[in-house]
């Protein structure tokens, strides 16, 4: 409301008709205005009232009033009484619609509120001219629909020139890349309002929430929150605006940074590009940075040269004449022996080299212009292929250039040495020969033996110009695996088969009588054996008849003894109700003592959780929840609880313990020990590199221990993997997941191949027996445990790489094994090609482990020596090889 504007009647309500009096003036400017006077000074107490018309407040909590008068000097007017005043009063009343009347409300300070008393800065006498004063008060909270102003007069001499209702409001705003839009002021001077922004168009929230605060004088401060533009977009209109990038340019980041020309070799065709998009042949790799310039894969390489030594040469070359625009270029040695040609009356035909052929420092990803490549055939020709590959090189459709070269080996290496013979054995000695190779390739230099203690696996090396030898210094009563070598001046052939052989007792004729007496022995011994199996195979039967109907709880009447302190493991499915093997082996939990907390991953059967236990009389302990998903089948139900069946029948510090059980309530839950640092593989590559050698051989260690454990109650693991093992707070390394031990599923994140006789099995982890004839025992369980050591000397690298499963099986059937890990021991990888061997019956058993790594922890400084990158093994190529 501004009555400065009025030029009809304002027709306000006043109290009595004899106070306030409407006239029409003149402003300081001449213009005409709409006035209340009045100058009722002679007569004494007066209560004059004046109220202005209806203002409705719409949103507005405070009003302010913006008052212009005048007012007569009392000292100016002569002959006036005592009650003469210079001030009058201001008062509002709410209501929600318009309902004063001339008589309503009653014309008192209480129903209407008042402001203040307005005083004037200036009054006038009747010689000066009119002096205006102007007046702003305010008031609030207002809650109605609406207001009135009154004005009372007391006995003053005044004019009431123009009244001014405002209120006051923080504009709409762009600030920070974001939209504020316009916000009435608070309830108080003091008040901030606070206004939620949104981010402009193209403009993206880098920090929430986004608003700024209105105070009471209408303006904005303490933004919080900001917002930046996107992706191909650039500030623009002192950061009002995101204006898209204009072709031919790129923003790859948000942010408040400008667009960029597009890097060397790309370009874009529309505006607002991320990214520019390489030419025809350039290409970025994946590490690359989106504003890295676009690069293309290199020219051959230059000038390669070959030495050949009989089967062997040294392959030299020059660099590239064109990089391809990058610094990370990389060397690949391709290998081909050639069969034919034109001088035997046909083409060429060439096919992939043998694994056996030994390149060093490697075949690919060589840094170095030079190779030294040994174990070729003798009198055979050869093709090397030179490939120059850098960071863009496999995003090219097509293959690495290449230079080749041709070469034809001469002398070739002496072949394998045929089976070793024992001549005579004492305690500390053993006399071995042999015959030589049948194909030597030449004149035989000497022998190279290797031989170890079964139980220790640390090798030592003799060498022989006679093809025998005798091996002293050995222990009594100890078994020994010797293989041997000749060499010529091709170099060394490969070992023969391994051998074992036994030195004998320090008891001579106690020997010599134990050895005549042995065949009586293992009889009478083998036939105790099968009276004490069958008897509790008997017992079994017995106590199972005897259990049927019964409802006691976890017992252990069926773990029977085949001796003194050793139990026999009891596969729940020979039951012919599963629910019994579940109520003997796994403890019934009340659903009351569980506290689920969080889902921490899904399992085969339903989600898996982090909880607690708190059973009566016992502390509260962390647990792992297994549950089964709803709408399982009776099928599903035993298979889920098989596993429970399994673990209950376990006690030892380095396989999972079993809390127990939930099966009277849902879901079903299987409760194990909490292990914090949940499975094996994740935890290395997590902590990669900061473990000791030590301390890795000390998880291996606890491994060991577990399975020696299970393999002495006759349990059969069959999918041993660093997945399987789970770490507590203390790197404690427990055996887990028993269910899958019969059970191997399809899992995308751990491939299987199915064999001949039907079902899953983790080809990377499983013993070349196992794969083949479905023969599972616990040599072939002593077989995935090597594969676990070099998870765990890799630091939980994937085994065999991206091989597919059935390149792992042609390698392993084809004598291949994994090689050292970096910075592996030369003990601890021996352990593992020991694990490897084909012969199941020569591998280590799990207590022969146990002691083997006891030994070297023990002994520290063993573990010093470091194995080398073709320990064992044959390099592998990091890119497909066409033919």
């Amino acid at each position: 409301m501004d009555t400065k504007w009025v030029t009809s009647e304002l027709a306000w309500t006043s109290h009595p008709e004899s106070g306030w009096e409407e006239v029409s003036g003149y402003d300081e400017a001449m213009n005409p205005i709409r006035t209340y006077q009045v100058c009722n000074v002679r007569e004494s107490s007066q209560n004059n009232w004046l109220r202005t018309g209806f203002i409705w407040r719409r949103e507005v909590q405070r009003v302010y009033v913006e008052l212009k008068f005048t007012v007569r000097d009392c000292n100016s007017i002569p002959n006036i009484p005592g009650s003469c005043k210079e001030t009058f009063n201001l008062f509002y009343y709410e209501a929600d619609s318009d309902v004063a009347s001339a008589s309503s409300p009653f014309w008192m300070e209480n129903p209407y509120v008042k402001v203040d008393t307005i005083a004037p800065d200036e009054s006038f006498s009747r010689l000066d001219a009119g002096r205006v004063n102007t007046k702003v008060r305010s008031f609030g909270p207002l809650s109605k629909a609406g207001f009135y102003l009154a004005f009372q007069d007391q006995g003053a001499c005044m004019s009431l020139i123009s009244v001014r209702a405002f209120y006051k409001k923080c504009a709409s705003t762009t600030a920070g890349f974001a939209l504020f839009p316009e916000t009435l002021t608070g309830a108080e001077p003091t008040s901030l309002v606070i206004a939620p922004g949104t981010c402009i168009a193209n403009a993206v929230e880098v920090s929430v929430p986004l608003k700024l605060y209105c105070n009471g004088d209408g303006e904005w401060m303490v933004p919080v929150g900001a917002c930046t533009c996107a992706t191909g977009h650039e500030p623009a209109a002192k950061e009002s605006q995101c204006r898209p990038c204009p072709p031919g340019s790129y923003k790859a980041k948000q942010g408040e940074g400008p667009c960029l020309p597009c890097p060397p070799h790309s370009r874009t065709a529309s505006p607002a590009a991320s990214i520019c998009t390489c030419y025809s042949n350039f290409y970025r790799a994946d590490s690359d940075s989106a504003d890295s310039a676009c690069t293309t894969v290199p020219s051959p390489p230059r000038g390669v040269i070959s030495n050949v030594n009989e089967t062997s040469l040294i392959l030299e070359w020059s660099e590239p004449r064109d990089l391809g625009g990058r610094d990370d270029l990389l060397y690949n040695v391709i290998c081909k022996k050639c069969h034919g040609g034109p001088g035997a009356g046909g083409a060429s035909a060439c096919s992939r080299c043998d694994d056996n052929v030994e390149f060093v420092p490697r075949q690919l990803g060589l840094t170095e212009r030079r190779v030294h490549i040994s174990h070729l055939l003798a009198h055979t020709r050869y093709t090397f292929e030179v490939q120059a590959v850098n960071g863009v090189s496999g995003k090219s459709p097509l293959p690495p250039r290449y230079a080749a070269v041709n070469i034809t080996t001469n002398q070739a290496a002496p072949s394998e040495v045929p089976t070793l013979h024992l001549h005579s054995s004492s305690g500390s000695s053993l006399t071995l020969s042999w015959a030589p190779p049948e194909r030597p390739n030449g004149v035989i230099l000497d022998y190279e033996m290797k031989y170890f203690e079964k139980s220790e696996g640390i090798a030592s090396t003799v060498t022989s110009q006679k093809n025998s030898v005798q091996l002293g210094g050995l222990r009594p009563d100890a078994r020994y695996v010797v293989q041997v070598r000749a060499r010529t001046v091709a170099g060394y052939g490969q070992y023969s088969r391994p051998a074992e052989f036994e030195t004998t007792s320090e008891r001579g004729s106690g020997a010599q009588q134990l050895q005549e007496q042995l065949p009586l022995i293992v009889g009478s011994a083998t036939a105790g054996l099968v009276f004490v199996v069958a008897v509790v195979v008997i017992a079994v039967v017995c106590l199972r008849k005897q259990r049927r109907g019964s409802d006691s709880e976890y017992t252990e009447k069926l773990q029977q003894y085949v001796a003194p302190g050793m139990k026999v493991y009891i596969d729940p499915f020979t039951y012919e109700d599963p629910n019994e093997a579940v109520r003997e082996f796994a403890k019934e939990i009340d659903v009351s003592c569980v506290k689920i907390e969080e889902v921490i991953g899904a399992g085969e059967f339903g989600e898996v959780c982090r909880g607690r236990l708190k059973q009566p009389g016992r502390r509260e302990v962390f647990v792992a929840i297994k549950t089964l998903k709803v709408g399982y089948t009776e099928r599903q139900r035993r298979d889920f609880l098989s596993e429970a069946s399994i673990m209950g029948q376990f006690d030892h510090p380095n396989i999972i313990r079993l809390e127990g059980v939930v099966t009277k309530s849902r879901p079903v839950m299987i409760l194990t020990e909490f292990m914090e640092n949940c499975a094996l593989d994740s935890f290395l590559r997590l902590n990669d590199g900061q473990f000791t050698v030590i301390q890795l051989v000390g998880m291996l260690r606890g491994i060991a221990a577990g399975m020696k454990y299970l393999s002495e109650m006759n349990y059969v693991h069959r999918d041993l993997a660093a997945r399987n093992i789970l770490v507590n707070s203390n790197l404690v390394c427990k055996v887990s997941d028993f269910g899958l031990s019969r059970f191997l599923e399809d899992d995308p994140s751990d491939p299987t191949y199915t064999s001949s006789l039907g079902g899953k099995i983790p080809i990377r982890w499983t013993a070349p027996e196992a794969i083949a004839y479905r023969k599972f025992t616990s040599a072939s369980d002593v077989w995935s445990y090597g594969i676990v050591m070099w998870e765990v000397m890799s630091y939980g690298e994937r085994p065999y790489w991206d091989m597919s499963n059935q390149d792992v099986i042609n390698a392993v059937e084809q004598d291949y094994r994994l090689p050292p890990p970096m910075d592996c021991p030369t003990a601890l990888h021996q352990l593992m090609l020991d694990c490897w061997v084909r012969d199941r019956n020569l591998r280590p058993k799990f207590s022969q482990i146990v002691n083997t790594l006891d030994k070297l922890i023990r002994n520290a400084a063993s573990l010093k020596v470091i194995a080398s990158a073709q320990s064992g093994s044959v390099s592998l190529p990091l890119f497909p090889l066409c033919f």
